[in-house]
């Protein structure tokens, strides 16, 4: 179906939507997932962006209020109307006379000159609702972003976790054929070598749910992407990096940047000043309003001349009474005003909020890098001389045991400790409503 007329351009005034081409007018289907290529973090937030029915959804609203602004925006001009009629008259058998064809048509134009200032006020309420959907769009689609960016991080964080369970179980199985080996040899009891069968026993099953967390994690991530769970697809490795850096800044300027820039506070601000131009607009409801108007008539019946009339002149309307009705209309619209007033302050103390907890979350996350790196390090070594005392006859199998779950346990944590500061980076800067692809080329640093 091709697209209706757009003579007030209100295409320009939202973001584009999923498949649009530069003019708007011709929409592509999103594209899929490209056959053998590795998909880059970027590309799995662009495909997310595309395919999720969240954007899809927000982009249909913001269109449908660019045309509620256009009908806004038409009642500045005049209006114009054709009514045509043919009908057949006939008599009685004794009156053939009165048999007849009638032919009538009038034109006629109309054009309001002054309503109290209730068109401008319906005009300013339909662009404050403009952009208040153009704000949410924005807000939808930073929130799309940040879930995409959340499965990327999570699918290589569950997938870590497997390979460091993977490591755990053949640690574990070199123990036990030391064990093994040791009680051959009778210098360990039957019950060194239970143990290092338990141990390793644990370190399978502690496998098999790790690489079902990794399975799950691909199939969240393709459903972001809007794809089936079992699509197949390939996608980048994140650098390996840990924070060289503490992000220092001041909270109050970070709290004060926000206000500034998120998309969901603008469209709240908007609603109230939409919400303020419609009690002006139901006001004017009550008022007189003064058009302008013109017809043409013409009525041809076959037996006579036919008739034409012109008229042109200036109606006034005055409503007298309307049952109460514009009266509860006004408690209506300014008790919409209070409620979006209040939901305003409430979304301004919630953006505080979120950036003070992201910010805080982010530094104990940077801190937690680094402090699980040290664990990794000394675990390790521990591990190391634990396995090789053991070997040499010196230690006990409890404790190589305990050094090798306590290694595992520190790979553990240093994969959540990376994962949740790459997500506290990310959520800081959804949160200061700066979520774009520009982040995307610091996210590893």
């Amino acid at each position: 179906m091709a697209p209706a007329a757009d003579p007030f351009d209100t295409d320009g005034l939202y973001a584009a939507g999923p498949g649009d081409s530069r003019d708007r007018k011709l929409r592509t289907p999103c594209q899929k997932i490209p056959d053998g290529k590795a998909l880059a973090l970027s590309d799995v937030v662009e495909l997310s962006l595309c395919n999720n029915p969240q954007t899809r959804q927000a982009w249909a609203n913001a269109r449908a209020q660019a045309a509620q602004l256009g009908m806004a925006q038409s009642a500045y001009l005049p209006t114009l109307s054709v009514a045509v009629s043919r009908s057949r008259n006939e008599g009685s058998s004794s009156a053939p006379q009165l048999n007849y064809n009638q032919t009538a048509g009038t034109l006629s134009a109309n054009y309001l000159l002054y309503d109290f200032g209730g068109r401008e006020a319906t005009l300013e309420n339909a662009r404050q609702l403009m952009t208040a959907l153009a704000a949410t769009q924005d807000t939808t689609l930073q929130s799309v972003f940040l879930s995409a960016v959340q499965a990327y991080y999570q699918r290589y964080a569950a997938e870590a976790a497997a390979t460091a369970a993977r490591e755990s179980v053949r640690a574990s199985q070199e123990s036990l054929q030391a064990a093994e080996v040791r009680y051959r040899s009778g210098v360990s009891t039957p019950a060194d070598r239970l143990q290092a069968q338990t141990a390793a026993s644990q370190a399978k099953l502690t496998l098999i749910q790790a690489e079902g967390n990794a399975k799950t994690a691909v199939g969240v991530l393709a459903n972001v992407m809007g794809v089936d769970a079992n699509a197949a697809f390939v996608v980048t490795a994140p650098a390996d990096a840990a924070p060289l850096e503490v992000f220092q800044r001041n909270i109050d300027d970070l709290i004060a940047d926000a206000k500034r820039a998120r998309p969901d506070l603008v469209a709240a601000e908007a609603q109230v000043q939409a919400a303020r131009a419609n009690i002006a607009a139901v006001n004017a409801t009550g008022m007189p309003s003064i058009a302008l108007f013109a017809n043409r008539n013409y009525s041809d019946n076959g037996m006579t001349d036919a008739l034409r009339s012109n008229a042109i002149g200036i109606s006034v309307s005055i409503p007298l009474f309307t049952g109460f009705n514009t009266a509860y209309k006004q408690r209506v619209a300014e008790a919409q005003l209070e409620a979006k007033a209040a939901q305003l302050e409430q979304l301004s103390k919630q953006v505080s909020l979120d950036v003070w907890r992201a910010y805080y979350a982010l530094l104990s996350g940077t801190e937690a890098v680094r402090a699980s790196l040290d664990l990794v390090a000394s675990a390790e070594a521990s591990e190391k001389m634990a396995a090789g005392r053991y070997k040499a006859g010196y230690g006990t199998i409890l404790d190589l045991l305990n050094a090798q779950s306590a290694l595992a346990n520190a790979r553990q944590q240093y994969i959540q400790a990376l994962f949740n500061w790459r997500m506290a980076k990310t959520a800081l800067a959804q949160a200061m409503g700066q979520l774009d692809f520009s982040q995307l080329q610091s996210a590893d640093k």
